[in-house]
């Protein structure tokens, strides 16, 4: 079952293939995956190519690099399905065209029979970036490199595709298209996540403490107009985000309302 807890902890996944499509044959030869918390990465990622018991395409090998003799020795899906499972179990899973890689790893669990997890959406939430995107800029182009261009994430080391380095190109991609405050700084005037930004300096400064006797402040409560907009603003964050702001979770894991 999908873990409902709050914060969600969050998965960007990519993979590459033989080919495709999976309908033909064609199997996964290398997974990669980094994660995020709070909207930062924690360090921690899966990574694991995989021998697939074919030859792959040669427009694939083409487009990832990965040729037939790099995969001979590499383990089999088999061998690290449970560690893989256990990475993203409970997790929202951030893919670009979501249904190409769910749909291998869909597969690549029946082939060794865990029809138990054949159906990743039982297990994770999914969010598909190449549908936000398309929702956000219709008509144009939205692959991973396009996406890089318009918002300003650097690629330059993306000379060929790679599962482990797309994930982390796509976490960045994710951040950016989603917006807001990647990070809390007390440094002062620390402007970016990792406090290098201009004005942040090297020191923190300093906390000041208030006085535990002194007036306490008045409180001013929203209003309903208040509410009203605060709602509608929720609900245009979820429709460009594609899913429910993290605010909007927190108060229906709490079993509260908007208003």
């Amino acid at each position: 079952m999908v873990d409902k807890n709050y914060p969600p902890r969050i998965v960007v996944l990519d993979t590459e293939t033989t080919g495709m499509p999976v309908t033909d044959g064609h199997r996964v030869i290398e997974i990669g995956c980094v994660e995020l918390m709070g909207r930062r990465l924690t360090g921690r990622h899966f990574h694991v190519y995989l021998q697939p018991d074919r030859e792959s395409d040669e427009g694939a090998i083409g487009v990832h690099g990965i040729t037939n003799e790099f995969l001979v020795g590499k383990p089999r899906f088999a061998e690290v399905a449970d560690e893989f499972f256990e990475f993203i179990k409970g997790a929202q899973l951030i893919i670009h065209n979501a249904a190409f890689d769910v749909g291998f790893l869909n597969n690549e669990f029946a082939l060794i029979g865990q029809t138990d997890r054949a159906d990743l959406t039982q297990h994770c939430t999914i969010l598909d970036t190449l549908a936000m995107a398309r929702a956000r800029h219709p008509g144009q182009r939205n692959s991973l490199d396009a996406l890089c261009k318009r918002y300003g994430v650097d690629n330059s080391g993306r000379e060929l595709h790679g599962a482990l380095l797309d994930s982390e190109i796509l976490a960045d991609v994710y951040l950016t298209m989603t917006g807001g405050q990647t990070s809390l700084s007390l440094a002062g005037n620390a402007s970016d996540g990792n406090g290098s930004g201009e004005g942040s300096g090297n020191q923190a400064s300093e906390i000041r403490r208030l006085s535990a006797d002194r007036q306490p402040g008045r409180i001013i409560r929203a209003s309903e107009s208040d509410l009203a907009e605060h709602a509608a603003r929720l609900e245009a964050i979820a429709k460009s985000a594609g899913g429910p702001s993290l605010w909007a979770q927190l108060l229906d894991a709490k079993g509260q309302t908007l208003q």
